[in-house]
């Protein structure tokens, strides 16, 4: 059997020599197929602990994920509630909007209710007028036939005594 080591010298060996000594010389010469298993031992080696550091990556990533995932649930969650209170919110407001559109209603039936009195009152006011103008006119035509019946009675009176002497 003929051996090459890492020089390539050719090293002989007898079938006749002990096995024990063979496998030391064996052992003490360079042996190609162990170095390329320990480039490709290292070299897999290497890779593991990329590997290694890509799931520690990976697992960091996915552990920023959740959080980032949580994050997102909670904001989502806050988002929610404020919706459902800008519902009740706006339901309120439509509401309250409905109210003051009725309360406007009554305002302007009530409004043209006091624009009619108003005017009825405005109408009573000039029949008041007219009928204090006519009230002082006869007041003045009653002072005057007064006026009148006092010369009467005076005249009369005056007749009477002269009647009577």
């Amino acid at each position: 059997m003929v051996v090459k080591d890492s020089d390539s010298k050719s090293i002989s060996q007898n079938n006749d020599q002990d096995p024990v000594t063979h496998t030391a010389m064996l052992d003490d010469q360079p042996k190609p197929e162990l170095d390329t298993k320990d480039i490709e031992i290292k070299r897999l080696s290497k890779e593991l602990l990329n590997a290694h550091e890509g799931m520690n990556s990976f697992t960091q990533g996915q552990e920023a994920l959740n959080i980032a995932n949580k994050q997102l649930a909670f904001q989502s969650d806050e988002k929610e509630k404020s919706a459902a209170e800008l519902i009740i919110a706006n339901e309120e407001l439509a509401f309250q909007n409905k109210e003051k559109k009725n309360r406007a209603a009554e305002l302007i039936v009530a409004n043209e209710e006091l624009a009619f009195q108003s005017h009825e009152k405005e109408k009573r006011a000039a029949e008041l007028i007219i009928a204090n103008k006519e009230l002082d006119f006869q007041n003045d035509e009653k002072e005057k036939r007064a006026a009148e019946l006092i010369i009467a009675n005076k005249e009369l009176t005056f007749q009477n005594d002269e009647k009577e002497k």
